[in-house]
Formats: structure tokens, sequence, C-alpha cells
């Protein structure tokens, strides 16, 4: 069996630090959280390898970088409260609940919110909670957010989900057609109505499905 561990340090050094990610917390959080227990059995071997892997349902999980790009992106740090849309297997909401101190997740397969949630249970994150739905939308329930993580491509970045964001908090999602090369976005609350937009560059994610997204 590999060493995990070891390969997981091996990940943050190289594939982490090694490209530009400074934020100690997350860092620190990629460190902690077992890659490997969010994968298919079939899979794990290949966990720390430098690209996204297959998990159920037909999607996938988003490679390492990606991950810690987005959460710094995002400047999520101790303290703060964040939105994920598109949970998947709940490895990036597992590492958000490393650094912040509450975290909601979206997922609409609901067999993937459930795996995601007994994963969450059995690793004892229990500032985690996974929910099923239509993430397009956010969840106004218990906004604002200080950080918002959308891990699917949208047509437009959602004004619902520009107004669940606290003033001074920011939201990272793709941009772009299914199936194309998309440009990932951080878009920041300066104002109760002024937002600024950055392109941090090429991504490819799966679509943005729902009321506000992209129809199946």
């Amino acid at each position: 069996m590999p060493d995990f561990a070891a390969l997981r340090d091996a990940m943050v050094d190289r594939q982490l630090a090694g490209r530009g990610i400074r934020s100690a917390p997350l860092l620190a959080a990629m460190r902690e959280v077992p890659r490997e227990l969010f994968v298919p059995e079939g899979v794990r071997d290949f966990a720390y390898e430098d690209g996204p892997l297959p998990i159920e349902a037909g999607q996938t999980i988003s490679q390492p970088y990606i991950v810690a790009l987005m959460i710094e992106a995002a400047g999520v740090r101790p303290g703060g409260h964040v939105l994920e849309i598109g949970a998947g297997s709940g490895y990036a909401a597992a590492v958000l609940s490393r650094v912040a101190d509450s975290v909601i997740a979206i997922e609409r397969h609901g067999a993937l919110a459930d795996l995601a949630a007994a994963r969450m249970a059995r690793l004892g994150y229990g500032n985690v909670r996974i929910v099923a739905g239509d993430g397009s939308a956010g969840w106004p329930d218990a906004a604002p957010y200080d950080a918002i993580l959308a891990a699917a491509s949208g047509r437009h970045v959602p004004d619902v989900l520009k107004r669940q964001l606290k003033v001074g908090g920011a939201l990272v999602m793709p941009l772009g057609a299914p199936g194309e090369v998309q440009s990932l976005f951080r878009i920041s609350r300066e104002g109760e109505d002024d937002w600024a937009q950055h392109d941090l560059g090429p991504v490819r994610f799966v679509p943005l499905i729902g009321a506000e997204g992209w129809k199946e």
C-alpha cells in the first residue's frame, strides 16, 4: 500500500507551495485531509497525482492545485463562513473546513451528497454541512458568506450568488461553455452594489446545471 502521508506531503511541497500557494493555514489543511478517502477505491493509488480523477455519478474531483488555487484566491481564512457549490466527493469542503469556521457545500447529485456527508462524519469534520440541491442559486438561508467557491462552470456569474457575499468577500468560479476551455474568475464585493472581477487563467470544469446555470 502506498505511503499516503508521504505522498500528501510531497504533493503539498511540489504541486502547491512549488507553484506559489502561500497561505499557511491552507497548506496545513492540504497536508491534513486524506484525499485518498475522497475517491473510489480503484483510483486511490493516484490520489496525489497532479490531475483530476473520476468519482461516482460520472463526475470528477479537481486536481489538488486547482482546489488550493480557488481557496487561496477566495481569501478563505480562519473565522470565515464559506459556501461551496458542487461538493462532489466532499474533498474541497473538507479542506475548507480545516481553514474556515463553517462550511456549507451544495451538491445536485443526491448520491454524491450522501457519500460526502458520510465522509465528513467518519473523519469528524463537524463544521461542514452537505446539502443536496440546486447550487446555482446558492444557499441564501445561511448568507452572507465571506467566500463562495463554485466547482462548476457557468454562462455568467449569477447575481443571486454575488448578493450572498459579504462586502469584502470574494466569489471564485469558472465561466465558459461545457467542453471548452473556460476561465476562472475572482469576483470581489467592494460595496453594496460594487464588484470587481479578475481573470485567474484557463481551466476545465463540469457545467453548472440549474436555474441560474446551464440546462441539463
